[in-house]
């Protein structure tokens, strides 16, 4: 066993452990063709081996099921550089050099795959994924040792494998990728997140597809080298991926599928028992999986709007004493650092890669790397600029309150409190531009979050603390408490906390988003832990404002571990609209909002901060 130094939070920092595992293979064979699943439907599958290897040489595999083509057909004068697999290089360039198979699956409906796709993530997909692994398992180049990865949609089919308990199925990694469909991915906080079903919408028609004259407005296809999805080795004319791209012009429509589906229990108009559950992990998690699967989770501080809430439940709801926590200073796929206090741009997707592979190591190599040493829970803390390790989540902590008082002030002591309320006039025209946690998911080539969030506060009611006295860290999950009354019978609230630099520059630390018509306290479902205030979602329980009559609202905010420095100020910024990613309620009238902050009827900002 190679010795290593602890570091940094880790006993073995991802970075030490890549160094010691070296490359074994230098080349790959890849062999493409269809497998048949148990409707009879043909997926298209690339294996990847690792090459050169004895003629006999058996090895763990690797799955990913993907909509985003397993592979590219290239134009006839490509260029030499050009690689055919740009959304499959991450798992192939970590793992076939140190002795992996890959499996690369278009999911049906996709790709160069026939069938059609009746919704995202559509639970027929999900026994697909057995059939795959089970067809895998039963040829001469694997070892019986299976794991599935995938960064967002690729990551819940992860989930959807691991729920089947296949017996070969050993670890899974699902990566930046939702436990709750509905709730942290399409209706954050209950508010339909437009920016991404129209512009995913308009992505999956191009690529199942193979509207070519589409793809130019997403970064990573958008290379003219690149021509639609590769045949299999059979179909060398393309006449069955012809077949195949025609069966997908019955696929289903982003923005109707997901407007069908306002409440968590809301079906297709057609299929009621199709609801949000029907397309997430959660509704199809069971305890005799969790048993024999380990799970390395993982997410980032801008994952999104609620990536990070659903890794963290996914982590909560596991029992597998060998499942892991990372929550790092990542947007969607790590592809970049959202620190605002970065100390430099180096590739974090390596990072990521290296922790994965020492992950599935362990489990399906059986190499002792250590990593049983570490700890369940790594996170990144921003303003630190380190990692830290728990062995739960959240970290213990107590609980920072900050009252919204008067002069737009944050007070420590609600005994300060007079009589008073606070008048806003919600504005249609606020946003938070396209430099966002939002904008990665419909593949906006986003590198430097919030750049531009100074002086957007201009358009929203805020509230600001006094000067730290001393450096103070939150870290896990923020929440909000709002007594208000609203003059339309139901609007959102988009609440966000800045850190304000003693020069006056606000920097977006974290946000929260919620519909008030879903503020009455309820059961979320019993595989979603809960995360802060819980609220059903339902249809049935859903509550119209009375106009300008006083009601009450709390909610959480994206999970965040940040450091405000001594001297900075935390700033509360509330707002009644973001344009630039969400649907606006109610259309065409901007309620006015009163929020009060009396000794009766407090608002505060409840902050987590870490035990020492």
């Amino acid at each position: 066993m190679v010795s290593y130094p602890s570091s940094n939070g880790w006993f073995v920092s991802p970075s030490e452990y890549l160094k010691q595992r070296h490359k074994v293979f230098k080349t790959e064979q890849i062999t493409s063709q269809y497998v048949s699943v148990r409707d009879g439907t043909k997926l298209a599958v690339d294996v990847h081996l690792p090459r050169p290897a004895e003629e006999d040489s058996v090895f763990p595999t690797i799955v990913v099921l993907t909509p985003y083509y397993r592979r590219f057909a290239l134009s006839d004068d490509h260029r030499s550089d050009i690689d055919a697999a740009p959304t499959i290089a991450f798992y192939r360039d970590i793992f076939l050099p140190r002795g992996y198979a890959l499996v690369a699956v278009d999911i049906r409906g996709s790709g160069a795959s026939f069938g059609c796709r009746d919704g995202f993530r559509s639970p027929v997909e999900r026994l697909d994924h057995y059939d795959v692994v089970e067809w895998v398992n039963q040829q001469p180049w694997c070892s019986g040792r299976i794991g599935a990865t995938g960064i967002s949609y690729p990551g819940a089919a992860s989930d959807f494998l691991a729920s089947m308990n296949h017996s070969a199925v050993k670890a899974v990694a699902p990566l930046f990728a939702v436990w709750d469909t509905w709730g942290n991915h399409l209706y954050p906080g209950g508010i339909l997140l437009t920016c991404v079903t129209k512009n995913y919408g308009t992505l999956a028609e191009s690529l199942d597809q193979n509207k070519r004259e589409l793809i130019p407005s997403y970064a990573y296809f958008k290379d003219n080298d690149l021509n639609g999805p590769a045949p299999v080795d059979s179909d060398p004319s393309g006449e069955m991926l012809q077949k195949a791209l025609y069966e997908h012009k019955a696929n289903f429509d982003m923005q109707d599928f997901a407007q069908q589906l306002r409440f968590r229990d809301d079906g297709l108009s057609d299929n009621p028992e199709y609801t949000g559950a029907s397309i997430s992990p959660y509704h199809y998690a069971n305890r005799d999986a969790d048993a024999s699967t380990p799970y390395f989770t993982v997410s980032g501080w801008m994952d999104g709007g609620g990536y990070s809430t659903g890794t963290i439940q996914r982590y909560l709801w596991l029992r597998n004493p060998e499942s892991c926590l990372v929550l790092g200073p990542w947007d969607h796929g790590a592809r970049a650092h959202v620190s605002p206090w970065r100390p430099n741009l180096d590739n974090q997707q390596l990072i990521l890669g290296a922790a994965i592979l020492r992950f599935f190591d362990k489990h399906l190599l059986g190499i002792n790397n250590a990593i049983d040493k570490e700890k369940s829970v790594h996170y990144y803390t921003m303003g630190a600029e380190e990692w830290r390790s728990s062995d739960h989540w959240p970290p213990d902590s107590d609980e920072l309150c900050l009252y919204m008082s008067e002069n737009r002030s944050l007070a420590h002591n609600p005994s300060t409190l007079t009589t008073g309320v606070d008048t806003y006039k919600i504005d249609y025209a606020c946003g938070t531009g396209h430099h966002t946690r939002y904008d990665r998911l419909y593949l906006e080539n986003v590198e430097t979050y919030y750049d531009d969030w100074d002086g957007r506060n201009e358009l929203m009611l805020n509230y600001t603390s006094t000067p730290l006295v001393e450096q103070t860290e939150v870290t896990g999950h923020p929440s909000v408490e709002i007594h208000f009354s609203a003059s339309e019978r139901d609007c959102c609230f988009f609440v966000y906390i800045s850190d304000i630099t003693p020069e006056g520059t606000a920097i977006y630390v974290t946000e929260g988003v919620f519909r008030a018509i879903h503020r009455a306290s309820g059961q979320q479902p019993s595989n979603i832990p809960a995360t802060g205030p819980v609220h059903s979602f339902n249809r049935k329980d859903a509550k119209l404002i009375k106009p300008d009559k006083p009601t009450f609202v709390a909610f959480e905010l994206f999970p965040t571990s940040y450091v405000f420095k001594k001297d900075h100020r935390i700033q509360l910024s509330i707002a009644g609209a973001d344009s630039d990613h969400f649907t606006k309620i109610p259309d065409g009238r901007p309620p006015e909002l009163k929020v009060f902050r009396t000794v009766k009827r407090r608002s505060r900002i409840l902050l987590p901060i870490p035990q020492l």
